[in-house]
């Protein structure tokens, strides 16, 4: 079905990709047809930012256009949506004609504090909260003090609001019902407590918003192209008590019925995967995966592969955001961890060869050559291709044939499958 009919609802599975040049939309798709030729049922979700997109130089027409001419080339005749990523309400506007699924950043404005009469009123509306509540899925109930809920609607309430007025605002210009709406509220200090999430629900069903998905904080470092630091057994539990407490509002708040929750800088956290997989298939819950800049990955490692000019730009690049590293980092501090000791020099890179570039770069933890702080680095270093300007799209097209190759396989082999369970298909 196309992504422009009344009533958008996600399936169970979707998928964020971005695709920071708009270069490599058909292959993308085509690792989701191999899920579907696999049996898992899987929305495509293009996504793009403002920063990204100001980076390039791009709108967001651009990967519009770009998703609906692989659609057409590869006769995907399933869902698919394009995320306006991040926006809020001094963005949005842009993204209204072109995208379809919309996520709504409010990470400003968690702790800044309501006024204690819309704290105490909004409290004493949600009385429930006040009671022993059983919820599926958690080991102990939960029972909050009137206090206790005070104080995170206090740190939330004008998230949850603000959430609300930018929903309405999409609303008004694109009609209820004609898009997709996710909340992020992973982009802060601390990850949220079952009973905060809770919170954060019951006032989003409250503002009206008919959630799909919903993007809590967790504990560890969801670093940008790297694997995941932080204790696995801690977050499986923390995740499957964010699944019993969605499931439970979207049962006691009218919220739709295929909420689910949103991992973002889902890419490359490969020792994760085996843990959302379980707990999904043991709930039959859904799962929403943003990935963000894995893509633009490969369009250096197939540049470096082939050789000659492209491994040129290849070092260049990489040379570059040495050179620049606090600047080019500076926007992502919280979600990269870069060791500069780790750094080779720019010199010591330029004597390598393709091979050896693309496993210094490539995500690959068996590989002894592998280099996470290179790859972060070079994650973050896409602003230095645009710069380069046609010199760096010439050398993406020379080698397009090797970068579609690794995107359809990295989306495919290292993520998808690994996620992602199959489900059955009507």
């Amino acid at each position: 079905m196309p992504s422009s009919h009344l009533e958008l609802q996600l399936p169970r599975f979707s998928f964020g990709i971005g695709d920071r040049f708009g270069h490599q939309a058909a292959a993308q798709l085509r690792a989701c047809q191999l899920a579907f030729n696999a049996g898992i049922e899987l929305a495509p979700v293009w996504n793009k930012s403002t920063r990204a997109h100001s980076i390039i130089g791009s709108g967001p027409e651009q990967p519009r256009q770009a998703a609906d001419a692989a659609i057409r080339q590869l006769d995907w005749t399933h869902a698919y949506f394009l995320d306006a990523d991040h926006i809020n309400l001094s963005t949005v506007d842009r993204y209204l004609e072109s995208c379809d699924f919309f996520t709504l950043d409010v990470a400003d404005a968690i702790g800044r504090p309501a006024e204690r009469t819309v704290i105490e009123d909004w409290t004493a509306r949600h009385q429930e909260l006040l009671t022993r509540l059983e919820i599926a899925g958690l080991p102990e109930p939960l029972h909050m003090s009137r206090e206790r809920v005070e104080q995170i609607a206090r740190h939330y309430l004008t998230a949850i609001q603000t959430a609300g007025n930018i929903y309405r605002h999409i609303e008004q210009h694109k009609g209820r019902g004609r898009f997709v709406t996710e909340v992020s509220m992973d982009e802060t200090d601390t990850a949220q407590s079952p009973e905060e999430l809770l919170v954060i629900l019951a006032g989003l069903a409250g503002e009206g918003i008919p959630l799909q998905t919903l993007a809590p904080k967790f504990h560890g470092r969801f670093n940008k192209g790297v694997d995941y630091e932080g204790d696995l057994n801690f977050f499986a539990r923390e995740f499957a008590a964010d699944l019993a407490v969605i499931t439970w509002a979207s049962e006691h708040y009218g919220l739709p019925r295929q909420l689910k929750l949103s991992i973002h800088s889902g890419s490359d956290k490969f020792s994760l995967y085996p843990v959302m997989r379980t707990a999904i298939q043991r709930t039959g819950a859904g799962l929403h995966v943003k990935t963000a800049g894995t893509t633009w990955l490969e369009e250096v490692i197939g540049p470096a592969e082939s050789g000659g000019e492209g491994l040129r730009i290849a070092c260049e690049i990489y040379a570059e955001a040495h050179a620049h590293r606090a600047e080019l980092c500076a926007p992502y501090a919280a979600v990269i961890d870069i060791a500069p000791a780790r750094l080779p020099a720019p010199a010591e890179v330029r004597g390598w060869s393709g091979e050896r570039f693309v496993r210094a770069l490539r995500h690959d933890p068996n590989c002894s050559e592998y280099n996470p702080s290179l790859r972060q680095l070079i994650h973050v270093a896409f602003k230095i291709a645009a710069r380069m300007g046609r010199r760096y799209l010439d050398a993406m097209a020379a080698a397009e044939p090797l970068i579609a190759r690794n995107v359809t396989e990295n989306l495919w082999v290292r993520h998808i499958q690994k996620i992602f369970p199959p489900t059955s298909l009507k």
